[in-house]
């Protein structure tokens, strides 16, 4: 017997995925390892890359064999969701010419290196021209897949990251958060000011001694080391390869907290990438659904489980006993408060989980009109300055407060924002349904013992990859389709409800 259209499919998207892996790891070099005089040589080294899978995919016999396999009615339900994912991945790659892939992959590589000394120099006017390149190339990206696609500009830069997502979804999404954000922060802030403030742990917190508190913390929370490992960049992340799941943090000895959460929030995007069906490694259908369900894996562990009174009440001993730490900023109370704490600040990655979606939502607005062509490059940090004015309240100390904070625009990430807020929404509903479905999740997590919460993971997310559309996904899994209810409710739980009263109480007595 032959080997059908779609076998012959599966050998072309297989052969993609390994090189798609390998520039993972290559890029993830550059972001911990590489030194100085190697970016050149790696610009031109991913962009090869990216062009041979170009190439590989925009072949003409591939849309034949799509043709061929569509026709194949006697496939099973994995695999015809797998020939789904790759006519979807073969419709963007058909909307652009290999030279634009190699010209945009190189204009990020650059753009990305110089990006790396102005983002500590606040020197916002060094890395605008190659800022302008890659907006331009983007637009062109934008242009071509839309006319493929049959949508708007910036929804084809979207579906890249969040398959079948649209504005005119999200936008009535943002905008009831909008609406709700603003009272909702100034009540919480009025309720922190009832509560003794936390008590900072003194420093210095030898970087050592976070590494290894975060890599007991990680394996508690579940990270398989044998396919893994923590690393360090300027920017966190989640990278790597199928069974070599890389992760990273950032350091700063006077303050541990941001570190440690950033670890636990990596992790939580490894457990979904370790949480993969091994039968369907290097397809399409086998891989990560979307950036809003990745985002939400994340949260989940960060935000809705190790934020938790639960968690620190495990973890603070562990804490303590990392920095050698005695007295009332290490116990679980005020730890709890420290890490629930709301404070408007500039930075994204280090804002808490009230103010984060303003932190979105206005990135969201920017990139969307710079796509459209209605802000240029220059624009930027005057737009951006008042944004966070308007949403809240704030004023950056300088570009590297402000637009130079995030790597995403400056390595060509255009369309990616939204997926962070849709991920908090997603976490939320995820979480309640999963305490739903098993009581004894949060008593495990008080031990230290994640096992029930990421068998609930693995069953109704991890496990499917995407053999289900995100929309389909989160009904099965939650009864209902997405919105920002159970986000709101888990927000009012935390900061206003019964956990608020603990901290209140907790605040008074110790």
């Amino acid at each position: 017997m032959g080997t059908s259209a779609y076998q012959r499919l599966e050998e072309v998207f297989r052969r993609v995925a390994v090189l798609s892996d390998a520039g993972s790891i290559l890029h993830w070099d550059m972001s911990t390892m590489m030194p100085p005089g190697g970016a050149a040589g790696r610009a031109e080294q991913l962009a090869a890359l990216k062009v041979i899978c170009h190439e590989a995919l925009t072949d003409p016999r591939v849309g034949e064999l799509l043709e061929e396999a569509e026709a194949d009615h006697a496939l099973g339900p994995w695999q015809a969701a797998n020939r789904a994912e790759m006519r979807h991945r073969w419709l963007h790659a058909t909307a652009v010419e290999s030279g634009l892939v190699e010209a945009f992959s190189k204009a990020t590589s650059a753009c990305e290196m110089i990006w790396r000394e102005a983002r500590p120099a606040a020197d916002f006017a060094a890395v605008a021209p190659a800022l302008g390149r890659v907006l331009s190339l983007a637009r062109e990206f934008a242009e071509a897949k839309a006319e493929r696609l049959g949508c708007s500009p910036y929804d084809a830069l979207l579906d890249s990251y969040e398959p079948g997502g649209r504005a005119e979804t999200i936008d009535p999404l943002f905008e009831s958060l909008a609406a709700f954000l603003p009272d909702f922060l100034a009540r919480v802030l009025e309720r922190q000011a009832q509560a003794p403030a936390p008590v900072a742990p003194e420093g210095p917190f030898p970087v050592e001694a976070q590494r290894r508190l975060g890599l007991r913390l990680m394996a508690a929370v579940g990270f398989d080391f044998d396919e893994g490992r923590l690393d360090v960049s300027l920017h966190p992340f989640c990278g790597g390869a199928v069974g070599d799941v890389r992760i990273t943090t950032r350091y700063d000895e006077d303050d541990f907290t941001k570190a440690l959460m950033a670890v636990l929030h990596e992790t939580g995007h490894a457990l979904y990438e370790q949480g993969l069906p091994e039968d369907w490694r290097y397809q399409p259908v086998g891989q990560a659904r979307a950036m809003s369900l990745h985002e939400s894996q994340s949260l989940i562990i960060e935000m809705q489980a190790c934020r938790s009174r639960e968690f620190l009440e495990f973890a603070a001993p562990l804490i303590a006993d990392a920095f050698a730490g005695e007295g009332p900023a290490w116990t679980p109370a005020n730890l709890h408060r420290l890490y629930t704490r709301v404070q408007p600040g500039p930075i994204r990655v280090d804002a808490d989980e009230v103010t984060y979606p303003a932190h979105v939502i206005l990135r969201y607005r920017l990139e969307k009109a710079m796509i459209a062509g209605e802000m240029e490059v220059d624009d930027l940090p005057a737009a951006w300055n008042a944004g966070i004015d308007e949403l809240l309240g704030l004023t950056p100390a300088d570009d590297g407060e402000g637009c130079l904070q995030d790597i995403h625009w400056f390595d060509g990430e255009w369309g990616y924002f939204p997926t962070y807020t849709l991920g908090a929404m997603t976490a939320a509903q995820l979480f309640e349904a999963a305490l739903g479905a098993d009581s004894g999740i949060l008593p495990g997590i008080a031990r230290g013992d994640f096992a029930a919460l990421a068998a609930w993971l693995r069953e109704n997310v991890h496990g499917l990859a995407s053999r289900l559309s995100t929309p389909d996904l989160i009904t099965q899994a939650t009864g209902r389709p997405l919105d920002g209810e159970a986000f709101e409710r888990r927000l009012e739980s935390r900061y206003l409800g019964q956990e608020a009263e603990g901290l209140v109480s907790a605040g008074r007595t110790s």
